[in-house]
């Protein structure tokens, strides 16, 4: 007697959302806040370093593009190391990694020693990110999915506002090691919550023929559902045939696969030159501290308000046409930047918080397209290596931005030059619209037909 398959995707999409999806989605989102947190934080750390170590200019790039290399590393390495052990451990050892080395970051007493442990510090944010995204997008309905992706974001720019307002609490009464204490600790906290809470990755416990763990999984989600008499799960309803990195690059895919490397590299490219250098270069040109914190945490805001309004659009209308738009609105806002620097504070406040709105908030939009893009399977390999080639760009840009820096240019110079990249990527996105949108992102027929 054959045994009848059931496609695990066809339970999610077909039942309401319970409890249990939403847990997931809150404790990726804390795992979130926290990775954004001990991301962040070295921003703010780095200035007082700069005044009590008596750090030259030249090497305040190399403090920041660092933990850029180690995310590189940890996004690669994400899908070889998932596929032999799961996401959910993955995610678990990664943060357990992130959160162990930055607390080690407190200890440091030069410049080298922070380096390096930046670098490791990134390995395990780096890893973390495509995890957390991965496990949201396969236990979330094709109908919500752009929206719960793109909500677990609120957690990322949280943890960035937070890294702000808690080191300009914490740093004058404690030092700049009392960040990296509280951004330590709390990662491995959620560490241990993150053990029993999380399931196993649908996609892993398939290609493993666990179908009893699936059971148990679908169990978790949904305690009424009952397996009909004779059948088993087996694959999903969108599952890519090739599971392993070289899926990104079947005939069909291979095309946005490349556009998207580069969306991403230039927009987290843009998007860690405002984050890592604007409280630099206002310190520098005597801005307020309080103003130089709130001109961080606005873009940021401009970030998390542009995940509610965008994420239910994604949802509905064409993912490219909105997100080649914002990246539009992105490189005017970026430009204006330069401009505002000499305006009233308000008026620059508003135009960074316009650019958060269009720089943050869309590369939020970039990871759910992301996870629209590819078909099951292929999210957490498509997610971790369209990051690996973002943090390139990244950790270039960064590294760019403080020898521009060290070089005198002047603030609005920088900002000026940093616009026109945003535009190529809002031209790669309309360029994947034009040769994708139609299809509807038909993953079952690219997968068959690519086999």
């Amino acid at each position: 007697m054959n045994t009848r398959q059931i496609n695990f995707h066809d339970l999610i999409d077909g039942s309401r959302i319970g409890k249990r999806q939403f847990l997931i989605l809150a404790f990726c989102s804390l795992l979130m806040l926290i990775d954004g947190f001990d991301t962040q934080v070295i921003s703010f750390i780095v200035p007082v370093l700069a005044r009590e170590w008596h750090l030259p200019k030249a090497v305040l790039g190399s403090i920041f593009s660092s933990a850029f290399f180690g995310l590189l590393i940890g996004n690669f390495g994400v899908p070889f190391v998932s596929r032999r052990i799961g996401i959910k451990k993955m995610a678990v050892i990664a943060t357990g990694a992130f959160g162990l080395f930055t607390l080690l970051a407190a200890f440091v007493s030069n410049v080298p020693e922070l380096i390096a442990l930046r670098v490791l510090t990134g390995i395990g944010l780096g890893a973390a990110t495509p995890c957390a995204v991965s496990l949201v997008s396969e236990f979330s309905p094709k109908r919500t999915r752009a929206t719960f992706v793109t909500l677990i974001y609120i957690g990322y720019s949280l943890g960035f506002v937070f890294a702000g307002f808690f080191s300009g609490a914490l740093i004058p009464r404690f030092g700049w090691q009392s960040p990296l204490w509280l951004g330590g600790i709390s990662a491995l906290v959620a560490m241990l919550l993150l053990t029993p809470f999380l399931p196993e990755s649908a996609a892993y416990l398939t290609q493993r023929r666990r179908s009893v763990d699936l059971l148990t999984v679908a169990k978790r989600l949904f305690p009424s559902y009952t397996l009909p008499a004779g059948s088993e799960f087996g694959g999903h309803a969108d599952q890519a045939n090739d599971t392993s990195v070289k899926g990104l690059f079947a005939p069909r895919l291979r095309f946005g696969t490349f556009l998207l490397w580069i969306v991403f590299a230039i927009n987290l490219a843009a998007f860690y030159f405002l984050q890592s250098w604007l409280p630099t270069v206002l310190a520098a040109i005597n801005f307020p501290p309080a103003l130089v914190i709130w001109a961080t945490a606005i873009m940021i805001i401009g970030g998390m308000v542009s995940i509610f309004a965008m994420g239910p659009i994604m949802d509905r209308v064409s993912a490219y046409q909105m997100l080649a738009v914002l990246y539009v609105v992105g490189a005017i806002a970026m430009y204006g930047i330069s401009i505002a620097i000499s305006e009233s504070h308000w008026v620059l406040l508003a135009t960074i918080f316009l650019c958060g709105f269009c720089i943050s908030g869309g590369q939020t939009c970039a990871i759910a397209l992301n996870a629209l893009f590819y078909p099951a399977g292929l999210r957490g390999p498509g997610v971790a290596w369209a990051y690996g080639f973002g943090r390139l760009g990244a950790a270039g840009g960064t590294y760019l931005a403080g020898v521009l820096y060290a070089s005198n240019w002047t603030v609005a110079s920088m900002f000026r030059v940093s616009a026109a990249p945003v535009l190529v990527a809002a031209l790669c996105v309309a360029i994947m619209g034009w040769q994708y949108a139609t299809s509807n992102f038909a993953h079952a027929s690219i997968a068959q037909e690519d086999a």
